[in-house]
């Protein structure tokens, strides 16, 4: 009788005990079943409280808890900006990988005014050489004296793409106002000679390495050539000579031709080729790496596409033919030196006319051209010229 009741009673009163203590273990561990957080929740937690103590640790007033909701609030919102920010830099580099494919493959802004709308979508004619020459807004008489010496005009330019594919452009591109009468001008004269490629560009002196990067990528966008060729407006070539030149080294994957020189560093602002970054170059009085004289050059096709397809990424210095041959230094590239496009005005390419020994491009190293160019190009053209006839003799 006596156990039989003890075993009543507990089972009947059990309840009853079991939940005062349910409700001590609750007081005791002052939470309820939640879900636990995920480790980069916990992480995040335990930064903002070291932040917090942190900022209670410098100030030896305790933080109300209005100042701490707000510093909550804050800490909330950099993270939002930063995951934005790291949203936008990946926005940007697909941007800039879409403009990049835009430039180089897009003929819409490339196309020149002699080039119709009909060609646009047929295949690059193959050719020899295009041929740039480098010119300005200011330089209408420059641009006239070649015209009348060893530039073909009018029909005779485009026979001479046809015939020995040879293409010859004056390059520009526009001023820094739209539609000035800067580029009226340009527009006119060339409605009137059909013979200039317009660069998106914005003229400027300083500007001359990233006008370069814009002729090339303009160039291989409209003609499939074997070589691009860059040429002051007032440097005198024979184009049979250069078409000869050029042909010989048709075979080779990647040339840089030129007059390869190596001069100084200039660190002082008061000269004229002063070099901004020229620590990079190490100690002063120290030289430039070999590269080709601004006058002329002529780099082959797949350096030309190289250049087009980086251009976004290729370091300009102050001087442009110093940029061509930082972009080429670090290439498998063969540097040919080739004094022949480099020689000096009457009497030295005149003299070396006489010899048998033809000049590629004559010019005065003390102007960095021919000295008085619209004076003196017809004269170096009649002493040193190769003739009418020789470019469509050349063999190419």
């Amino acid at each position: 009788m006596k156990n039989r009741g003890f075993r009543k009673i507990s089972i009947v009163w059990f309840p009853f005990f079991c939940f005062p203590f349910f409700l001590l273990g609750m007081l005791v561990t002052n939470r309820i079943w939640s879900v636990p957080e995920s480790n980069g929740q916990v992480i995040s937690r335990h930064r903002h409280e070291q932040e917090l103590q942190i900022v209670s640790e410098d100030n030896p007033i305790k933080m109300p808890a209005e100042k701490r909701d707000m510093m909550t609030e804050v800490y909330r919102t950099n993270e939002a900006i930063k995951s934005l920010d790291k949203k936008i830099t990946m926005l940007n580099m697909d941007l800039v990988e879409a403009r990049n494919s835009r430039e180089v493959h897009s003929s819409e802004n490339y196309t020149p005014s002699v080039e119709s709308s009909v060609q646009d979508n047929l295949p690059k004619k193959k050719m020899l050489m295009v041929i740039g020459i480098n010119t300005a807004f200011s330089s209408r008489r420059r641009r006239d004296s070649v015209r009348e010496t060893w530039m073909p005009r009018g029909e005779k330019l485009f026979q001479l793409e046809r015939e020995k594919g040879i293409v010859v452009r004056f390059m520009i591109g526009h001023s820094a106002t739209s539609n000035s009468i800067l580029d009226r001008a340009i527009d006119s004269e060339d409605s009137l000679h059909k013979d200039f490629l317009r660069l998106e560009h914005i003229e400027g002196y300083h500007e001359l390495s990233a006008k370069t990067k814009a002729f090339f990528s303009t160039a291989v966008s409209i003609w499939d050539a074997d070589f691009y060729v860059k040429i002051d407006d007032d440097v005198h070539v024979n184009l049979g000579m250069l078409a000869t030149t050029l042909a010989y080294h048709r075979s080779k994957p990647r040339v840089y031709i030129g007059c390869m020189k190596s001069g100084p560093v200039l660190s002082s602002k008061a000269v004229k080729y002063h070099e901004p970054e020229f620590w990079k170059f190490g100690e002063e009085g120290n030289k430039y790496f070999r590269h080709a004289t601004g006058q002329i050059y002529a780099i082959s096709k797949d350096l030309a596409n190289y250049i087009a397809n980086n251009q976004l990424i290729l370091h300009k210095y102050a001087n442009e033919d110093v940029s061509l041959g930082a972009w080429l230094i670090g290439l498998e590239v063969e540097h040919i030196d080739d004094r022949n496009m480099c020689c000096g005005t009457p009497p030295d390419c005149e003299w070396k006319a006489q010899a048998g020994n033809m000049c590629v491009a004559s010019f005065d190293w003390s102007c960095s051209g021919i000295c008085k160019s619209v004076e003196r190009i017809k004269n170096v053209h009649e002493k040193c010229g190769e003739g009418s006839a020789a470019v469509w003799s050349a063999l190419i």
